[in-house]
């Protein structure tokens, strides 16, 4: 029996967990590309230290864009070099593959996801929802048929689904969520302090000083970038309350979403979702007091996930044994 590899393809980044080893490779989905020939010239980590930073005939290329995949030859390069690079070929000739997709996935979507993993070197490719993958991954029993809540906010989309029996019963996708919090934080920036600030710097604000409740005490940090006005380098000092004000709308939208998804949801489900309560995911559960705004917005206990950021990736390991556990 060929050992499986589970792929959590992710916005921001691409996760692989070989069967029998865990997570083995974890790196930004970044590749840079020399415009001039179409050459690759570094991919993940190396590709991500030169978003920003490039000449104009280099480029540094994000291929996934709100979850799904907007460039297909580069995303299926990207794959190759990942795989390539765990080696597991050698160990595997062609290993089985599961990889995850947003809920909302169009099936031309999901087509384009199952062929690059196909080209990269997958024997049989099997696709999962995300919010299923994020949610077996935090430890929830899926299988049994009672209700769980999960809200997977990653770098792309925020994926929100109520499971049971193995399934999704009702969810919804939204293309908001860490990648945009982190250009509210830098349109903020840009309209309060007229700063120009990059993603990197925006996504560090959120980090350290980002905030879901408004914070009881402020906390300050200095940021640099260029003056909107002069054109010159300027630092500026920004506060926890104020990326609290700059986050407030885009997390109201995922907050708006899952209400929504709790209106469709049968009642003996709902019912077992305010026992049990709702798991946070993915890298939008680090953000603080993330877990108390979702709590008093929905009247519902809400848990955080032990490792929010390898849930999805922890998920397809587990899900890859049940798979093999079927065929048995």
């Amino acid at each position: 029996m060929a050992k499986g590899i589970g792929i959590d393809l992710g916005t921001a980044n691409v996760l692989i967990n070989v069967q029998g080893k865990g997570i083995v490779l974890n790196e930004p989905s970044v590749v840079a590309i020399n415009m001039t020939d179409g050459k690759v010239l570094a991919v993940g980590s190396e590709a991500y230290r030169m978003v920003g930073r490039t000449p104009g005939n280099i480029r540094a290329i994000r291929p996934l864009k709100d979850g799904v995949i907007a460039d297909f030859d580069i995303t299926e390069q990207m794959l190759t070099y990942f795989i390539n690079k765990l080696n597991v070929k050698g160990l595997l000739s062609k290993p089985n593959i599961l990889i995850c997709a947003p809920t909302n996935t169009t099936s031309i979507e999901q087509k384009a996801i199952i062929e690059a993993a196909e080209a990269a070197g997958g024997k049989n490719v099997f696709l999962e929802f995300e919010p299923k993958v994020a949610a077996v991954g935090a430890g929830l029993d899926i299988f049994k048929p009672q209700g769980n809540m999960v809200i997977d906010i990653g770098g792309g989309t925020s994926d929100i689904a109520v499971l049971s029996m193995g399934e999704v019963v009702t969810s919804e996708s939204l293309r908001l969520a860490g990648d945009k919090m982190d250009q509210n934080v830098a349109n903020f920036v840009k309209q309060k302090h007229n700063l120009l600030i990059g993603d990197h710097t925006a996504e560090m604000i959120k980090k350290q000083i980002g905030s879901a409740f408004e914070p009881e005490t402020d906390t300050e940090m200095s940021v640099r970038g260029r003056d909107v006005v002069t054109g010159l380098p300027k630092e500026v000092v920004v506060t926890s309350t104020e990326v609290e004000s700059a986050l407030h709308d885009t997390l109201y939208a995922i907050i708006a979403a899952a209400k929504s998804v709790l209106e469709k949801t049968p009642p003996e489900l709902s019912a077992d979702i305010i026992d049990r309560g709702i798991m946070i995911t993915g890298g939008g559960a680090l953000l603080k007091g993330i877990d108390r705004l979702f709590a008093d917005n929905l009247q519902v206990p809400v848990l955080l996930a032990e490792q929010p950021l390898d849930s999805v990736a922890l998920g397809t390991g587990k899900l890859l044994e049940h798979i093999a556990d079927k065929k048995r």
